[in-house]
């Protein structure tokens, strides 16, 4: 399938270049297209359309396996969900307006013998249509964006959020708990030393009872409040499943909140989730690899360096009851250093 496509490419930039230099008239001086010969391209131009829309159908339903699952894990995620539909929905619409206009014009008023061209210098209304119709629609489409992304940003009203920092550097992500005080310990890149890899100071009082860890638990139904930072270069927190991402800046503290509303076991029965599974262990079966099965990540989605593809930590959603256990029975920050 790989070579046809290849071969129908290659076949499509050496038409379009001789189309290109024939209307150069290097391949014959003086040359006036015929009736015939724009009777052809006019046809060509048509089929043209009909394989790009094709290729685009047909595009847009194999690939529909490697997408994100339809379901947003996420609250929060819903309304980005919804910004995205409309977004979407809008581009394909006139595009395909626009797309379908293009080719049926060039194939209907393709060059007859007696026709003469109509030209217009100028028609205000029609200027005042195009200029008005995209302003509008683009003004209502950026205030419904503007309004999505401070609702989704705003934190203020979150009542007893889960406060948690992600700590990003090359090439691996760390984390802790804010713990029963449900205050995070101050922390920079000065404290720095042995086994305090995030550089927490241990001196703050709100330090000692943080939980470090390296794999992200979140329980189901409840706020979380992450806070990133970054040691060294620019990532970014990228957690697809939830809709949310965010920039991790070297020098300061950047933050997202969410809440998730989906569990790991719940994704996982999701058919969406079960189809793009499906064939991602078929090809591993084929290849002799062990099958895997879905899990949450928090990914670098930021060109970070050499081994950027690294950056990648594990994400559980759990029953909060379920989470309240796992972190029990997770160390705090000073029996990790004092041991």
């Amino acid at each position: 399938m790989k070579a046809l496509f290849f071969i129908l490419i290659f076949f499509v930039i050496g038409t379009a270049f001789w189309q290109f230099f024939k209307l150069l008239g290097l391949t014959k001086k003086d040359q006036v297209a015929t009736e015939k010969e724009n009777n052809i391209n006019g046809w060509l131009m048509l089929g043209l359309g009909g394989f790009v829309y094709g290729l685009m159908l047909y595009s847009m339903f194999q690939g529909r396996v490697v997408l994100l699952p339809r379901l947003s894990a996420s609250l929060e995620g819903e309304d980005i969900d919804n910004l995205f539909v409309i977004t979407m929905g809008l581009i394909l619409v006139v595009q395909f307006i626009t797309q379908f206009l293009i080719y049926y014009f060039t194939f209907r008023y393709r060059g007859t013998e007696g026709r003469k061209a109509l030209f217009y210098a100028d028609s205000h209304k029609l200027e005042m249509w195009w200029t008005i119709t995209p302003t509008v629609v683009l003004s209502v489409l950026i205030i419904y964006g503007l309004w999505t992304w401070n609702n989704v940003q705003d934190l203020s009203d979150a009542e007893n959020p889960l406060i948690i920092e992600v700590y990003a550097k090359q090439f691996q992500w760390e984390a802790r708990y804010a713990g029963e005080d449900n205050q995070l310990g101050l922390g920079h890149v000065n404290f720095i030393k042995g086994i305090n890899t995030m550089g927490v100071d241990m001196s703050d009082k709100n330090s000692a009872d943080d939980i470090p860890v390296r794999e992200l638990h979140l329980p189901k139904g409840r706020k979380v409040i992450f806070k990133f930072r970054s040691q060294d270069v620019m990532h970014s927190a990228y957690m697809p499943h939830f809709r949310a991402q965010i920039n991790c800046v070297p020098g300061m503290v950047t933050s997202f909140g969410f809440t998730p509303t989906v569990t790991t076991e719940e994704m996982r029965l999701n058919e969406d989730t079960k189809a793009k599974f499906d064939a991602i262990n078929k090809l591993r079966v084929e290849e002799g690899k062990e099958e895997v099965e879905f899990d949450y990540l928090l990914l670098c989605n930021k060109i970070c360096g050499a081994s950027h593809y690294n950056m990648q930590m594990k994400v559980v959603v759990q029953e909060e009851e379920d989470f309240n256990k796992w972190l029990k029975e997770q160390k705090t920050l000073a029996q990790v250093i004092n041991n």
